[in-house]
């Protein structure tokens, strides 16, 4: 057995040992491989929970529904009122630590009405490295991480879905929308519906692994560097000024270092 296979079985008996689990499911790549192997592990005693705000996109949602359904698993959506959350429209440095706060409180309490013995989350090795303030939120409740717990990295992730056939294995990283603005800055429900028509834009004309990170009414587009040359494109470039001038913004940037996560956190 490879060290990956063992990796997966390794969390398939973590999980085995939960009885049932509520899995905070938000349809992106590691939460769906740890839906999946919760289902493999325990069945029809696992639940997953997705969050629905305007922070989250309702093409995300709406993926989140239809997987749901083809797995077979019991699927909920809570409303999650971050922007009601005291602090959190200031955007301070600890917003995501609001932010999940006060969505697994509501994921546990869910959990409890359903008869669920615990609440596991899909944050992987690799998010030990970076600022994750949610992660505080996450031990404050006792809410599990199966996938930090037996070590898996988000390309071994990616590699396990390939291998067992769940379609997210090459779909692009997600993060809510309200981490595309600086620290310090207003968020509102019109600059998030701005950031997220405008990324659905660039996700529809063919580009990847995207931001559009917002600076006041700049828009700085981060891609993956390969894809500059169509980005520059006459047709390309004209039509996305055009569109987010449209959305709202009064300027429109490429940034040249391109697409990383965090990018945020490289002020703090």
């Amino acid at each position: 057995m490879t060290e990956i296979s063992a990796k997966y079985e390794q969390l398939k008996d973590y999980l085995k040992g939960f009885g049932s689990v509520a899995i905070a499911f938000s349809s992106g790549v590691d939460s769906t491989f740890l839906l999946y192997a919760a289902k493999e592990a325990l069945g029809d005693k696992v639940i997953a929970v997705t969050a629905s705000s305007c922070s989250f996109p309702k093409r995300e949602l709406n993926e989140a529904k239809e997987y749901c359904d083809k797995l077979g698993v019991r699927h909920f959506v809570i409303e999650s009122e971050e922007l009601k959350i005291e602090g959190f429209l200031s955007n301070p440095k600890n917003r995501c630590y609001l932010c999940k706060r006060e969505l697994f409180e509501k994921i546990c309490a869910l959990a409890k009405e359903q008869g669920i013995n615990e609440v596991a989350e899909g944050s992987n090795l690799d998010d030990n490295g970076d600022y994750r303030p949610g992660l505080i939120a996450v031990d404050e409740l006792g809410v599990k991480s199966p996938l930090r717990h037996v070590g898996l990295t988000k390309q071994e992730i990616r590699n396990l879905s390939k291998q067992l056939d769940i379609p997210t294995w090459d779909k692009q990283s997600f993060a809510c929308l309200a981490s595309r603005f600086p620290y310090g800055e207003e968020i509102n429900e019109k600059k998030l519906g701005m950031v997220d028509k405008a990324e659905q834009l660039l996700l529809d004309k063919g580009f990847h692994q995207l931001r559009v990170r917002i600076h006041g009414d700049v828009a700085r587009i981060e891609l993956m560097p390969e894809e500059f040359p169509k980005f520059m494109e006459e047709d390309t470039r004209k039509e996305v000024y055009d569109k987010f001038k449209e959305y709202g913004f009064s300027y429109v940037a490429l940034d040249v270092i391109g697409y990383r996560t965090g990018s945020m956190n490289e002020t703090l």
